[in-house]
C-alpha cells in the first residue's frame, strides 16, 4: 500500500486499554492533539482487570467519569471457600470501611475492565477525541524534533511524542531494545473467561478447592449476570477455549450438582509474569501500564498502577508541549518506576502466599513521590476533605483540585511566572493557614509547601 501524506499531532498513543485511554482523556482535556490507535478491530471484552483501587476512583472523579462507574460497580461481595462441596471458610477480602471527608471512595470496587474501558471511550468523545480501532503501529522512527510512526492503514503519521500502552507484549519496547527484566513462570498458567451460570447465588465470590484436581473460582461480575471464571491449570494440561473445556474443569474441582456453566463470553489463558522495564523513556517514545510492569493477578494491582502511569504522565506531556524543559519528563519515570517496583513486590507476595485478604497496602492512597525533584518539599496525596476559605466559604478540596490546572493554597496570590501553568490560587483559613504556600500538582499530589514566596515561584518556573 503507498503511504499517505505525513500527518501532525501531537502525541500518538498506540493502545486502547484502561491506560491508553486514561492518558486520552487526560490530554484530550488539556487541548492536547492526540490520536489513539489499536490493532485490535473493535472495542475488547472481556472483565479482565476488575478491581479499581480507591486512588484510582479518585482519578476518574478528576476526569468526570466517576458517576458511570459507581453507579454500575459493587464493592467485592464475601468469600465463600469450599473443598469439594462442604463450606470452609468465608470472609471478606477487603475491609470495610464507611466513606469519610479525607477518603470519599473507600472499598474496591468490582467493575469489568470491558465497560472501564467503555466509560473512558464515552468520556474521550465528550472531549473530541475517538480510538481508531483496527489501525496497528507497524514500525517508527525517531530524531530530535519528533517521531515518524507508520500504521496498518498504510498512513505516515508525525508526531512529537510516542507514547506506547501496547501491553506486556510490547512491540514498541521490543523495538527499543528496552529490557523487561524479571520472572515468566511457565509452570503457573491461569485459564480466565466470562460465564453465564445457572444456579449458582451472586452473593459471594465462589471457590473450590479439590485435592488432587485443583481450583477454580467464580465471580459474579457487578452490573452483569456473566461471572468470571478462573482456574490455575496443571503442568501438562492444554486448555481449550470452549465452553465444553471450562464446563469440564468445573465439574471435576467443584463436584457441585444443579450448577451449570450456560454459556462463554470470552476466555484468555496467561502465564504469571513479574516484570519491570529497564527503562520508561527513549528520547520521544515513552512507555506506560503493562508494557513497563507485568504483574501477577492477585492485590488487583496492575491495571490500577497503568492509570496511575498516565495520570502522572500527562500533566507532564501538556507542560512539555507547552514550552516546560524537555527534562520535565524524565520526572515520570523517576517517580513511577520506583512505585511500579514496589507494587510488584506486593503483587507477588500476595500470590505466593495464595492470600486472599487485602488491606490498604492496595488501595494505593498512601504512595508518595516525595523525594523526587518535583517533590523535594512535598510528594504526598491530597486527601479530600472540607475546606474554610478565609471569606467564609466553605468548599471540598477534590472540587478545588478538578481539571487540568494546579491549584495553589496561600495567604498569597499566584506569582506571575512567563510561561507557566494555570494556577488556581484560594486563601483558606484553618486547616491550611497561616504563611505557607501549598501548591498541588495536577495529579492530587503535593508539589511543594514552602513559606517562601521565591521558592513557590522557582518550582512553577521548573514546570
Amino acid at each position: 500500500m503507498n503511504e499517505k501524506t505525513d500527518v501532525l499531532t501531537d502525541v500518538l498513543i498506540a493502545g486502547a486499554g484502561p491506560t491508553g485511554l486514561t492518558l486520552a482523556v487526560d490530554l484530550a482535556r488539556r487541548g492536547v492533539a492526540c490520536r489513539v490507535v489499536d490493532q485490535v478491530p473493535g472495542p475488547a471484552g472481556g472483565s479482565k482487570g476488575k478491581g479499581l483501587q480507591p486512588r484510582t476512583q479518585e482519578v476518574f472523579d478528576d476526569l468526570g467519569v466517576i458517576g458511570e462507574v459507581v453507579a454500575a460497580a459493587t464493592p467485592y461481595p464475601p468469600l465463600r471457600v469450599r473443598v469439594g462441596r462442604v463450606p470452609v471458610w468465608q470472609a471478606r477480602m477487603h475491609k470495610r470501611a464507611p466513606a469519610t471527608e479525607a477518603v470519599p471512595y473507600p472499598a474496591v470496587l468490582m467493575h469489568p475492565q470491558w465497560r472501564t474501558e467503555s466509560v473512558l471511550r464515552a468520556r474521550l468523545a465528550e472531549l473530541g477525541g475517538k480510538v481508531e480501532h483496527g489501525t496497528a503501529l507497524t514500525g517508527f522512527e525517531q530524531d530530535a524534533h519528533g517521531v515518524s510512526a507508520r500504521l496498518g492503514t498504510g498512513e505516515v503519521l508525525r508526531a512529537r511524542y510516542l507514547v506506547a500502552a501496547d501491553g506486556g507484549k510490547s512491540p514498541v519496547r521490543k523495538a527499543l531494545g528496552i529490557g523487561f527484566t524479571g520472572e515468566t513462570r511457565e509452570e503457573e498458567r491461569m485459564a480466565l473467561g466470562d460465564v453465564r451460570v445457572e444456579g449458582l447465588g451472586r452473593d459471594h465470590i465462589h471457590v473450590w478447592v479439590r485435592p488432587g484436581k485443583g481450583m477454580v473460582a467464580l465471580y459474579p461480575m457487578a452490573g452483569t449476570d456473566a461471572f468470571q471464571i478462573l482456574a490455575p491449570l496443571k503442568p501438562g494440561v492444554a486448555p481449550e477455549q470452549t465452553l465444553a473445556w471450562y464446563q469440564r474443569v468445573f465439574a471435576e474441582r467443584s463436584m457441585l450438582r444443579g450448577v451449570r456453566l450456560t454459556e462463554l463470553l470470552w476466555s484468555s489463558f496467561y502465564r504469571v509474569n513479574i516484570r519491570l522495564a529497564d527503562r520508561y523513556r527513549a528520547g520521544r517514545v515513552l512507555l506506560a501500564g503493562d508494557a513497563v510492569h507485568a504483574h501477577p493477578p492477585a492485590g488487583g494491582q496492575g491495571l490500577n498502577t497503568g492509570v496511575q502511569d498516565a495520570y502522572n504522565l500527562g500533566w507532564k506531556l501538556a507542560r512539555v508541549l507547552a514550552g516546560a524543559p524537555e527534562g520535565l519528563l524524565d520526572t515520570y519515570e523517576e517517580e513511577r518506576r520506583p512505585v511500579a517496583a514496589g507494587v510488584l513486590g506486593l503483587s507477588a507476595d500476595l500470590h505466593d502466599k495464595r492470600s486472599y485478604k487485602r488491606d490498604e497496602e492496595t488501595y494505593q492512597l498512601s504512595l508518595s513521590y516525595r523525594g523526587g525533584l518535583l517533590a523535594r518539599q512535598g510528594g504526598e496525596r491530597v486527601p479530600d476533605g472540607r475546606l474554610r476559605l478565609a471569606d467564609g466559604t466553605r468548599v471540598r478540596i477534590f472540587d478545588l483540585l478538578r481539571g487540568p490546572h494546579f491549584t495553589l493554597l496561600s495567604p498569597d496570590p499566584a506569582p506571575h511566572v512567563a510561561g507557566g501553568p494555570e494556577v488556581r490560587a484560594y486563601r483558606p483559613a484553618e486547616p491550611y493557614g497561616g504563611e505557607r504556600h501549598t501548591l498541588v500538582r495536577p495529579d492530587g499530589y503535593v508539589g511543594i509547601s514552602t513559606s517562601s514566596a521565591g521558592e513557590l515561584a522557582a518550582y512553577l518556573a521548573r514546570v
